[in-house]
């Protein structure tokens, strides 16, 4: 004997099945991008802007070397690009700046000129961080209200807190450390959130690592996706990897899914965006 569902239900559940098949893919917030002039030299803004609403992109934090090639992005869509203050000039200077005592000068003048949502990203280690090139930054982002998006360990995050214990860093690529030690510096520091770039090891296969599993469902509020085009052919992964980036998120609960994806980033940065 065959059961048939009910008419409305059964209406119901096609309905149910269209909209899934037919549904939108998962927003992605990316927080860390470059669009160094190497870049934009070969990859013109609007050929880049492109690329970032190909891949679906809410909203993307861009920093640069020069920070010209951050402002040329914003003008070409400041409804899409959020800028980040690189003390970079030029490439080369990743181990130097910290010793460079004219990167302030350049910051300073940047601050008064444009409008940001945080300085990075920027490399430093250890006792590094306590050195006065980046003592100042850490004050000007005090002075401007702006966010720090620190390349470092947690010997570096550790001592940026000392110095402003109100500080609020976006820790990039995790500090490549652990889920575990990453959960620790989770629960010390509260203003403290970690960018996913270039952390293949949270997830494989589509399915999310259970170290990194944890982590996300104690703290999901605290982690954003990233994709970092630290060199210009990695603008042509950008759509690859938003959705390889939808593919893994899809392992987690739909809530923490939607912060890690684009939530957290929309509150931590979302003022920034200009909508039409």
């Amino acid at each position: 004997m065959h059961h048939r569902l009910p008419l409305a239900l059964a209406a119901s559940l096609q309905l149910s099945l269209i909209s899934a098949a037919t549904a939108a893919p998962l927003p992605i917030f990316d927080s860390h991008l470059h669009y160094s002039h190497d870049a934009w030299e070969q990859l013109p803004p609007k050929a880049a802007v492109a690329i970032l609403r190909q891949a679906g992109l809410k909203a993307a934090m861009v920093s640069s070397s020069s920070d010209d090639g951050t402002q040329l992005l914003y003008a070409e869509a400041p409804d899409l690009v959020i800028p980040v203050l690189r003390p970079y000039r030029q490439r080369g200077e990743l181990s130097s700046w910290v010793r460079d005592p004219s990167i302030i000068q350049h910051l300073e003048t940047r601050l008064k000129n444009h409008r940001y949502a945080a300085i990075g990203e920027y490399h430093v280690y250890g006792a590094d961080a306590d050195l006065p090139v980046v003592r100042r930054v850490v004050e000007l982002a005090r002075q401007y209200k702006l966010y720090l998006h620190s390349h470092s360990d947690a010997d570096a995050i550790e001592r940026q807190f000392k110095q402003d214990p109100q500080a609020r860093i976006l820790w990039a690529h995790s500090g490549f450390d652990s889920p575990e030690k990453v959960r620790d510096m989770l629960r010390k520091h509260p203003n403290l959130w970690c960018d996913l770039a270039f952390r293949s090891d949270h997830a494989s296969r589509g399915q999310v690592d259970p170290g990194w599993r944890a982590a996300f469902m104690e703290f999901p509020d605290r982690f954003l996706v990233g994709t970092d085009t630290f060199t210009p052919e990695r603008w042509h992964f950008v759509v690859e990897h938003a959705n390889w980036s939808r593919q893994w998120l899809a392992d987690l609960p739909p809530a923490v899914a939607e912060r890690i994806a684009y939530k957290n980033g929309e509150a931590l940065f979302g003022s920034m965006v200009k909508r039409p």
